[in-house]
């Protein structure tokens, strides 16, 4: 039988690949460049490159878990397919009026609103009425479905949103409408917002399904052909992606709900932040992932992710719940240069994969956050395993030319201007996940990782006030890692106003029956045992008048006075966590709320050969870096990562260098490495 599970995580640099032999939990790691252009190509180079350099036949793979940025990228860079939207006559303007207000930093005076991923003239309005409670006030027209198929023809419409009129309390009109439109439009890829979002807001809704359904036809070919190249390779074994929430669902899920997987990557780094906090003896801890075109940072409390339905993608509001991840533009890549008014910007824009960094060699001027690392001498010029050779004179002279020279400073000074600004900006998204939220940061430990974090995990830190830093043995490829380590995961919703002091508990119990009995149907569909199952309730609860809701856990499976009396206690205690008071007003449930959960089995981290020599022996080289607390390149030694053993213990300032990592360990901090490998750093004397 098959007995190995391989995780591929396509990050825009590189694509990270762990295999895993489920019967010994043995591990290998791999990386190999990503292929933008199409990144099934680096999926398959990697997949191939892993299996035979550790001598496994395809044939032998029993799952594959995939983290994707199909999705995110189709929105992010304007490239889903044409898209049409039927609503309610009245509501043709929905995505054009949106919501009053402009994004939190945006200039009111100059912001534009952003192109909707519909044309005005695509949105068409159809005669149907359904009540809040379900009630049908008006039957659907369907010759106006009939007519809008026919204006979707001949416009070269891809895919369809129904998005109608409190379809969440009753869906019959827009699975009718679907019908209609596959009648007069044979195999058209429509999405209902009834399946998608069944919560109330029509705008939030509305752009949720019309995002579903702007990036499905895209998601849907990746996923075919990634399908079709594995077989073809010789492997049966099962795809499945991760989404957003931290959970991974089918391949055939994700082609119907391609917007729940628009945090892949993120959401599988935080979930291998849970197992290393765990293995670290680290109960509170901030994920901080940064890669080669951006870093996302993530709060853990009592090695509990948190979740939000007020996530973002790209520009649009997605009310979905998701892992509560903050991402900035701030990675490897990002280019560093001097505004015409004389300041240093790093970021947002990134050198990507191609063509990289000045360093990379092709064919790039302009310096980023890594030509500035190297420079520095922090990272060695051979990275990736050997993979990849970087230019340290090229770096020089990139960074000479569009920095140093524009503001009159030597090369080294200039470097470190560029890894100050990157650090103030990542402890700025930190400070938006933590400080705003009423936590301290100082009170949380940094797991970093991405082939940059552990780079500037120590900086980042001392920037908090934070006293502990946790950089996983394998930091690059730690969001693969995640995947091998998640479960089947899917949400399922549905709105349902209930006020005080009247709540209609036997409607809340029926509700719940209903959610969580399509949770068991897709958890028999995705061949969970019933053994392995989990579902939990929660609802979104406000105070009567407010206009946003908090999501809090309904203790037991059996809707009573009690549960409701606890839930709603819970309510006012997280209330006041967040903002700092709660009120003695009644309290309204606005949504329903069934989290469907599948174990998959256990995968530990690898624990480290005890013995084996003093860290002295895994020094391998020694070279300057330049320290900003010093002011001046110091020699330092170079560890090989690898070599190093449970209880070494190692002080600042020194380098750690792995297959897919850098650790820079400051002066004024000493590093411990524990069993599993993790490296556990800390001020010295702390």
């Amino acid at each position: 039988m098959p007995s190995y599970s391989v995780a591929v995580d396509v990050g825009g640099t590189f694509t990270d690949i762990v295999l895993c032999d489920t019967s010994s939990n043995a591990q290998w790691v791999h990386k190999t460049p990503s292929t933008p252009n199409d990144p099934s190509v680096g999926f398959m180079t990697g997949l191939t490159e892993i299996l035979a350099t550790n001598g496994v036949a395809a044939s032998d793979v029993a799952h594959i878990f995939h983290g994707t940025t199909i999705a995110t990228n189709s929105v992010l860079e304007n490239r889903g397919a044409p898209v049409g939207l039927l609503v309610t006559e009245g509501f043709r303007y929905v995505l054009e009026i949106a919501r009053h207000g402009t994004p939190r930093l945006a200039n009111p005076n100059s912001w534009v609103k952003p192109q909707r991923p519909v044309r005005p003239r695509d949105c068409l309005e159809v005669k149907e009425r359904t009540a809040f409670n379900g009630e049908i006030l008006a039957p659907l027209d369907e010759a106006a479905v009939r007519e809008a198929a026919g204006h979707f023809a001949r416009e070269g419409v891809a895919a369809v949103a129904v998005a109608f009129l409190h379809s969440y309390a009753n869906p019959d009109h827009e699975r009718r409408a679907r019908e209609v439109l596959r009648e007069e439009l044979p195999g058209m890829a429509v999405s209902l917002s009834s399946e998608v979002l069944p919560v109330y807001r029509e705008y939030e809704r509305a752009i949720t399904t019309v995002l579903n359904a702007y990036v499905t036809p895209r998601v849907s070919t990746y996923i075919d052909n990634l399908q079709r190249s594995l077989r073809a390779f010789g492997s049966a074994a099962s795809l499945s992606i991760m989404k957003s929430n931290g959970g991974i669902i089918g391949a055939d899920t994700a082609v119907l709900q391609p917007v729940y997987t628009a945090l892949s990557g993120p959401a599988a780094g935080v979930m291998a932040t849970l197992q290393i906090a765990e293995a670290a003896a680290v109960e509170n801890c901030i994920s901080f992932d940064m890669g080669g075109t951006s870093t996302d940072v993530s709060l853990v409390q009592n090695r509990q992710p948190g979740l939000t339905l007020n996530g973002r993608l790209g520009d649009w509001p997605v009310q979905l719940p998701m892992l509560d991840i903050a991402t900035i533009g701030c990675g490897g890549g990002s280019i560093a240069e001097v505004s015409p008014y004389g300041s240093l910007t790093v970021g947002p824009t990134s050198a990507g994969a191609d063509p990289g960094p000045a360093c990379y060699g092709r064919g790039s001027n302009r310096p980023t956050v890594t030509d500035a690392n190297l420079v520095l001498g922090r990272v060695s010029s051979s990275i990736a395993g050997g993979q990849l050779t970087l230019d340290t004179e090229a770096a020089v002279a990139a960074i000479g030319e569009a920095v140093a020279t524009p503001l009159g400073m030597d090369v080294a000074a200039a470097a470190s201007g560029i890894l100050q600004i990157a650090n103030n900006a990542m402890v700025g998204a930190i400070r938006n996940i933590s400080v705003e939220r009423g936590y301290d940061p100082r009170e949380f430990a940094l797991v970093a990782y991405g082939g940059a974090g552990p780079m500037h995990a120590i900086e980042v830190a001392n920037l908090l006030g934070a006293t502990t830093v946790v950089v996983p043995p394998h930091p690059g490829i730690a969001s693969a890692y995640g995947l091998l380590v998640a479960e089947f995961k899917n949400d399922y919703a549905r709105t349902s106003l209930q006020q005080p002091p009247d709540y209609d508990l036997p409607r809340m119990a029926q509700i719940f029956d209903g959610l969580e009995r399509e949770g068991q149907q897709w958890l028999e569909t995705e061949g969970v045992a019933d053994s392995d199952r989990l579902l939990v309730w929660s609802a979104d609860l406000r105070y009567k008048h407010q206009g946003s809701e908090l999501t809090v856990t309904y203790g037991g499976t059996q809707v009573d006075q009690r549960g409701l009396e606890a839930m709603i206690e819970e309510f006012h205690r997280r209330h006041s966590q967040l903002y700092g008071f709660s009120l003695d007003q009644p309290v309204e449930i606005v949504t329903l709320r069934v989290t469907a959960s599948g174990h998959l089995g256990d995968v530990a981290m690898p624990t480290l050969p005890s013995g084996g020599g003093e860290p002295g022996d895994a020094v391998v080289d020694r070279r300057q870096v330049y320290f900003e607390e010093l002011r001046d390149f110091v020699p330092c030694p170079i560890y090989r990562r690898e070599k190093l053993r449970p209880d070494a213990t190692i002080v600042g300032p020194a380098i750690l260098e792995g297959m897919d990592s850098t650790v820079v360990i400051n002066p004024g901090w000493e590093s411990r490495i524990d069993q599993y490998g993790n490296c556990i750093m800390r001020p010295t004397g702390d």
